[in-house]
């Protein structure tokens, strides 16, 4: 236990010159500190022409301090936050999930469509973005994937939750902004990852429908101060992560209930990413 600790993400956060924040997440595991500095900038796209989510990551040894290794960590941050995902809705969600929703169409979407298709033969995607022209190029970004896709308009989102059995949230809502739909129908054992919030008052989903649902966290310390779980009491979280997964068989009624992946990313989960990364290079 002494060898195997972490902390919440910490940082700082800013409105001028833009508003955004960087922030550091630390693991110390197996003789290892896992650190990730990751900034995020919602008008990096529009303004700077580059993407929202910006990160880097090291990893040090205990013994000596030394570096062991370094790596761009933006399409790490993707690849495991989209991992997360599928772990989570393999146990919340029916195995017969075929069709997926995606509200937010930017690069997090990517790998969460890739990483469920590895879960689940995936039929057809419905997606929404407040970007159409980021809507339309998704399908081109996931080409390797044999499936249908139907964009759909704000005024439409009804008919994308009446129609899917697991929904992906990938905004870039600012903080105060939220919900990013309204409660409407949705099929009763709607599963959805919501990996958007990462920020205080930062939120996607509707409270409406959080106080309706089977809440799970990936780290409750942080998910209560940045991810959806801000609007709930603790003692409206169901577990964690960890504990769904050790638990699984104890959490299968929860198949043909609501239930919500409440995301904000976590270090353990990059510390794997950049093991696997400094194990394919070597």
């Amino acid at each position: 236990p002494d060898e195997n600790k972490q902390i919440s993400r910490d940082g700082f956060h800013y409105y001028a010159p833009d508003f955004g924040l960087i922030e550091w997440m630390p693991i110390h595991k197996d003789s290892q500190v896992t650190l990730k500095t990751v900034g995020y900038h919602p008008n990096n796209p529009q303004t700077n022409n580059l993407p929202t989510i910006l990160s880097t990551i090291s990893t040090y040894d205990t013994r000596t301090g030394h570096l062991l290794g370094l790596a761009d960590a933006t399409f790490l941050t993707a690849l495991r936050t989209g991992a997360a995902s599928a772990v989570a809705s393999k146990i919340l969600a029916i195995p017969e999930s075929i069709h997926i929703g995606l509200i937010g169409c930017g690069a997090q979407a990517v790998t969460q469509l890739h990483a469920l298709s590895r879960v689940y033969d995936i039929e057809k995607v419905w997606l929404f973005d407040t970007h159409l022209e980021t809507a339309q190029k998704l399908p081109q970004k996931v080409n390797f994937l044999d499936v249908d896709f139907q964009i759909v308009e704000a005024n439409n989102l009804a008919k994308l939750l009446g129609s899917i059995d697991i929904l992906c949230t990938c905004t870039s809502e600012k903080p105060g902004h939220g919900p990013v739909f309204s409660p409407s129908i949705y099929q009763s054992h709607l599963h959805i990852n919501a990996i958007g919030a990462d920020f205080p008052d930062k939120t996607e989903l509707p409270l409406s429908l959080l106080e309706k649902a089977k809440v799970i966290p990936d780290y409750i310390p942080q998910a209560i101060k940045e991810g959806e779980c801000q609007q709930l009491d603790e003692s409206q979280i169901s577990t964690d992560l960890v504990g769904l997964v050790q638990g699984s068989d104890e959490y299968n009624d929860f198949q043909t209930q609501l239930t919500v992946f409440d995301s904000t990313g976590w270090a353990l989960e990059d510390d794997v990413a950049l093991r696997l990364l400094l194990d394919l290079a070597k």
